[in-house]
């Protein structure tokens, strides 16, 4: 790989999970638009880094991979070698400038050892001394907007925050081939049906979901389950409440073909997950049920989306479940065991008769 020597060279550390990536999406569009002439490049995550294929802003990819508990971790950086090895590659590309947006020490140490003359990031973590220019990072706003206050303390004019992805016509053109192998019909209406989350406890549960999804089907719409493969052994649990005109791909279809899938749908009803987030950059209209964790910095970032959130006086919480409330029968706390079949099918029927539907 070479570079110009006069060339700025610009590395974002931004690392981990499917909705955290597509949330940095707004970031790089609007440094890409201040920066046009330099090199830019971006630490991602191997398992995630799928969501921002195809993204015109960045100039290179590059992976780290230590090992975690996170599941987008394959352990590529396992050893001490393979971490000095890495940064030693850092160095290398001579990066001018690195935005942190991690919070973590870790991050900032990785930023700090790039050999970067300027580092901006939040002042985190007692980790302000390894940072040129420090953050306030703030919990009462959206993650879209902290990370744009990065560039706005680095004077980078911001002057748009929506999220996007791309998806090719492959992609789109398997998607279509998928839902047709299914016996869906191109005019057919589909709404998404997300019933999973990384957190089991904090998702509104399978059942309801079933019961949605038969109240859906006699609204005239087709329900597509989505999900990733770790999510099929709960689904087999409850896949047969979910009824014959119901659509399942949980586990059947990769990242990028979901992406595509989205795009078809007329409407996503989902728990707080990084598919909600690809479903609020899709652009379609999009339900998101939130219980212990707060909307407020992690809700869907999209003028379509709505969130139904049933806030307790221990809302949010900090989901030690169940060290701070008791347990339904069903294993949830009290806040989304609250949110009933009845609220979502109404705010379905409301928010897609304000976006010009007819559910």
């Amino acid at each position: 790989m070479s570079h110009d020597n006069a060339q700025k060279r610009i590395l974002v550390l931004r690392y981990r999970f499917i909705g955290d990536t597509i949330l940095t999406v707004p970031f790089m569009r609007n440094l890409r638009r201040a920066e046009p002439d330099a090199y830019i490049a971006w630490v991602v995550a191997p398992g995630t880094a799928a969501v921002v294929d195809g993204i015109p802003y960045v100039d290179e990819l590059i992976y780290w991979d230590p090992v975690t508990i996170h599941a987008d971790s394959t352990g590529t950086h396992k050893t001490f070698g393979d971490k000095v090895k890495f940064i030693r590659d850092l160095r290398a590309r001579r990066f001018d400038k690195v935005y942190v947006l991690k919070r973590s020490f870790g991050s900032a140490l990785i930023g700090y050892l790039s050999g970067a003359r300027k580092r901006i990031g939040f002042a985190t973590e007692g980790r302000s001394f390894l940072l040129t220019t420090t953050i306030p990072y703030r919990h009462d706003q959206h993650e879209v907007q902290n990370f744009l206050d990065v560039l706005r303390a680095d004077g980078i004019p911001v002057t748009d925050d929506y999220l996007e992805y791309w998806t090719s016509r492959a992609e789109e053109t398997a998607a279509d081939e998928l839902l047709a192998k299914k016996g869906v019909k191109r005019d057919e209406k589909l709404v998404v049906l997300h019933p999973f989350s990384s957190i089991t406890e904090r998702g509104w549960h399978l059942d309801n979901f079933s019961v949605l999804a038969a109240r859906l089907t006699e609204l005239g719409y087709r329900p597509l389950v989505l999900g990733a493969p770790n999510d099929r052994v709960h689904f087999d649990t409850a896949a047969d409440r979910f009824g014959q005109n119901s659509v399942d791909l949980v586990g059947k279809s990769s990242l990028r073909i979901t992406m595509a899938l989205l795009k078809r749908c007329a409407l996503f009803v989902g728990n707080d997950s990084g598919i909600m987030h690809l479903a609020a950059a899709a652009g379609i209209p999009l339900i998101a049920i939130f219980g212990p964790q707060s909307p407020v910095k992690f809700g869907p970032w999209s003028k379509r989306a709505t969130v139904i959130y049933s806030q307790f006086p221990c809302s949010p919480c900090r989901q030690k479940f169940f060290t701070e409330c008791k347990p339904s029968v069903r294993q949830r706390p009290a806040c989304i065991e609250a949110i009933t079949v009845d609220q979502v099918v109404t705010a379905c029927r409301s928010f897609l008769a304000s976006q010009g539907g007819n559910l």
